[in-house]
């Protein structure tokens, strides 16, 4: 007979199903990543339509059935990121974001940390942010993937060579190691090297809290590279969003 439940959620995606249907991916905090299916949401004057968007918090009702969906039954909005929406700059790099939670936490395993920061994201999202030339440079973006990759077992090392354990200097990234690298290390691993101050911005982005941040173009660059071979490397997957289009 399945049981409803409350929780506080997030959609990350949501996809066109049949004729008024959507299939929406959500992040929630009480059981982590959630398919659920809104039916008739797409028909004119549903009253979950503006509650089910993407990037958007609600306080969901969900029925758990026997499928793998399951059921929104009730919405709240609690941030609807209209104004996120709005701005194709912003919502770029929400969907940035989104794909990276979706990718980074794939299972239906509470994660509170993981769920509390998404929310802070899209919070910053909303306010004044220090654009980038694109949205895949954008500072508060990588600052955000970088600490999914942290809180998903996945941190750089970045103090040391993480090959073979050097001080430095630091010449580079080793996807396969894990870490900086220097420069021996760089080319016996296959890695890539890295602008002067490049390895220091990640380390401050990794450090400081979650903020919209300017960084040096060269900075922004080895961030993202640095990102994409993790998810690449140890993840075994690109983020269709971070693709040249």
């Amino acid at each position: 007979m399945g049981r409803s439940y409350k929780t506080d959620a997030v959609v990350l995606r949501s996809i066109r199903f049949s004729e008024a249907d959507r299939v929406l991916h959500l992040y929630t905090l009480e059981r982590g990543r959630v398919n659920a299916i809104a039916k008739g949401v797409r028909k004119t004057g549903s009253r979950f339509g503006a509650r089910l968007e993407p990037l958007t918090r609600s306080a969901l009702i969900l029925h758990e059935g026997r499928g793998e969906l399951h059921t929104v039954s009730g919405a709240d909005i609690i941030s609807s990121q209209e104004q996120v929406r709005a701005d194709g700059y912003a919502l770029a790099v929400g969907q940035i974001g989104a794909e990276a939670v979706l990718k980074l936490f794939a299972e239906p395993e509470p994660n509170p940390r993981a769920y509390e920061g998404l929310c802070r994201f899209l919070e910053l999202l909303a306010g004044p942010l220090e654009r980038a030339p694109d949205p895949q440079h954008d500072g508060l973006g990588l600052a955000f993937q970088l600490k999914l990759l942290a809180l998903s077992g996945y941190l750089p090392h970045l103090d040391s060579c993480a090959s073979c354990g050097t001080a430095g200097p630091l010449a580079g990234f080793s996807p396969s190691a894990g870490g900086a690298a220097c420069a021996g290390c760089m080319v016996a691993s296959g890695g890539f090297r890295m602008a002067d101050g490049a390895i220091a911005a990640i380390e401050g982005l990794l450090e400081r809290p979650l903020a919209p941040v300017a960084l040096a173009p060269d900075a922004a660059a080895g961030a993202l590279r640095v990102v994409e071979e993790t998810y690449a490397h140890h993840g075994g997957f690109r983020l269709r969003t971070l693709q040249p289009s």
